[in-house]
Parts: C-alpha cells; sequence; structure tokens
C-alpha cells in the first residue's frame, strides 16, 4: 500500500520547520542589522528564503549548507561581541531546523506499523523544550551584559506563544 504524502511528513513537522527557519535566520539578520551591517543582513535574508525554496522542492541538503553558514556567522558575531542573545538565537534554531529536515528524511523510512504521529510530537516536544532552555541561557546573557531590549523580548514572547500551542496541541491529542 503506497502512502500519501501527508502520512509520511506530516504538517505539524512542515510548521516547526518553517518557524524554526524564520525564527533562526531571522534573529541572526536582526543581530546584525543593530551593528549595522545592512549587507550582511540583506546575504542572510536571502539565505533565509533560498533555503526555504529548497526545502519546498525536497532538496534535504540545503539544511548543512545553511546550517555551516549560520553557525559561522554566529561565531563570528559573538568574536565581535555582537549581542550575543541574536546570535544564540539564530545558532538554536538553524540547528533545530536543521535537526527536523533530517527528521523529515527518517520518518519516510519508518515501518507502516509504527506510530509517525506519536514519534513526530515526541521529537517536537524534546526541540521545544531544548529551544526554551537555550533562549534562557541567552536571556541570562543579555541580561548580564545590559543588552536585553524591546526586541529581544517580543522574539521571547513569540516563541513562548508558539511553544504554548504546541503544549495545548499536544495535551489534547493526548
Amino acid at each position: 500500500m503506497v502512502e500519501s504524502i501527508l502520512d509520511v511528513e506530516v504538517i505539524v513537522t512542515r510548521i516547526a520547520l518553517f518557524f524554526s527557519v524564520l525564527i533562526g535566520l531571522g534573529s541572526l539578520a536582526w543581530g546584525y542589522s543593530e551593528i549595522g551591517l545592512d549587507a550582511v543582513t540583506r546575504w542572510i535574508l536571502i539565505l533565509g528564503v533560498l533555503w526555504l525554496i529548497t526545502l519546498w522542492n525536497g532538496a534535504g541538503w540545503s539544511s548543512s549548507f545553511a546550517l555551516a553558514l549560520v553557525i559561522f556567522a554566529s561565531a563570528f558575531g559573538l568574536w565581535f561581541r555582537f549581542a550575543p542573545g541574536w546570535m544564540f538565537a539564530g545558532g538554536i534554531f538553524t540547528l533545530i531546523a536543521w535537526d527536523l529536515t533530517r527528521f523529515r528524511q527518517r520518518l519516510i523510512f519508518l515501518p507502516a506499523r509504527e506510530d509517525k504521529r506519536g514519534v513526530e510530537r515526541r521529537h517536537i516536544a524534546r526541540l521545544s523544550y531544548l529551544s526554551l532552555i537555550g533562549l534562557f541561557i541567552a536571556s541570562i546573557t543579555m541580561f548580564l551584559r545590559a543588552s536585553f531590549t524591546y526586541e529581544w523580548g517580543i522574539l521571547l514572547l513569540t516563541v513562548i506563544t508558539l511553544e504554548s500551542f504546541q503544549f495545548v496541541a499536544w495535551l489534547r491529542r493526548r
């Protein structure tokens, strides 16, 4: 029996992947724009758009390439003392997007008898907890450096809201 695409790639993973790319590269671009490096900011945004396009077309290799570029850009930003929260958030959410891309590829090879939706929910829940821990550590760093800004608060509020919706949906399915 041939499984449909929706059975193999569950919609929740696609949504989480989209928001991870958006938040990760958006955070990194925001960190670079605060410093005034507008050309780098544009290239980061172009990378995000290209990454989403290649993911839509099914090219999984783009995640590894984007992850390498973002880790390099985040390390560069930390080295030159850019706002650490934006660099950490860029790295954290890009790493989550890379992991979700690999996870989508692994879902295809799960046997039909496996509970794919359950595996997906547990995986995304673990990633959610890890992202919240990472943002908590980045927030402490920004607070200690006195660089906790209004924009950072909006990012935290957005991520916590998305995580809350995911948690409520997870509880409703149980």
